[in-house]
């Protein structure tokens, strides 16, 4: 997995240039209770760092952002019903979307999980 400093994790299924991506367990946390999410929409073509879906909790609303650029390829549909899970189990059963990757080199920019819990734990 990798990291963004806006709290976003990434992970590529390997050979498939396809990446899943949700929040952190910090963000989470500092979210508190997920109410509402607002996924991105299947075969958008999205940029790295743009507003991709809108987390609302019931302290505030976050935006998400892509930490690289591509086609959203799925959505994590379960989250619809089940807002909660991104609470739960962020950064596993509660993921986002995925992103068929445009440039896998974009994942270099990015923390690694030593890295990330450093500087935000």
């Amino acid at each position: 997995m990798k990291y963004t400093e806006s709290h976003e994790w990434v992970d590529v299924q390997s050979g498939t240039g396809i990446a899943t991506v949700g929040i952190t367990q910090h963000a989470q946390q500092e979210l508190g209770e997920i109410v509402y999410v607002e996924l991105p929409e299947v075969g958008k073509e999205i940029k790295a760092g743009a507003e991709v879906a809108v987390l609302e909790s019931t302290k505030a609303a976050a935006d998400v952002y892509t930490p690289v650029s591509g086609k959203i390829v799925a959505v994590n549909e379960k989250l619809r019903e089940a807002a909660e899970l991104v609470n739960q189990a962020p950064e596993s059963d509660g993921w986002l979307f995925k992103i068929q990757m445009k440039d896998p080199k974009e994942l270099d920019s990015l923390m690694d999980a030593k890295t990330y819990h450093n500087q935000f734990d």
